[in-house]
């Protein structure tokens, strides 16, 4: 197993009233950027189910010069109905995330939860603040 010490939070960039599918994000993910799979190791729909990605043993796709050392994970949404960045998770998403950081916890108790603006500012993803929001899990 690799060593990990981050989980890298983030969102689709997807606006509210849009779907983007796992099937549909990864199939961005190879046809557009180039991908051998889905850039993360977890994507979690709007209904709040969590779809496993690229496996925990692989370096994930979704965050320059973390990937090595991070897991990533994406939640279906994070614009509002005009493109702007809002958190837009829903309840069902917010139990999922909290539930699946959790168990990555048990696994990894010393990693650090993060969101992707706080590696790099010039994004807004996850659109909230996953740092706070997740300190005390």
């Amino acid at each position: 197993m690799r060593t990990v010490t981050l989980i890298i939070i983030h969102c689709s960039a997807t606006p509210q009233g849009v779907d983007l599918s796992f099937e549909d994000c990864r199939r961005e993910h190879i046809r557009h950027r180039g991908f051998s799979d889905i850039g993360y190791h977890f994507y979690v729909t709007r209904n709040g189910k969590i779809h496993c990605g690229r496996p925990l043993e692989k370096i994930g796709a979704h965050c320059k010069n973390h990937n090595r050392h991070s897991i990533g994970i994406c939640y279906e949404g994070g614009l509002d109905i005009r493109g702007t960045p809002a958190d837009t998770r829903t309840l069902l998403q917010k139990a999922s995330l909290t539930a699946l950081l959790r168990e990555l916890k048990r696994i990894f108790p010393k990693i650090l939860v993060v969101g992707h603006h706080d590696l790099n500012p010039m994004k807004a993803c996850p659109c909230f603040n996953a740092v706070a929001e997740y300190r005390k899990l």
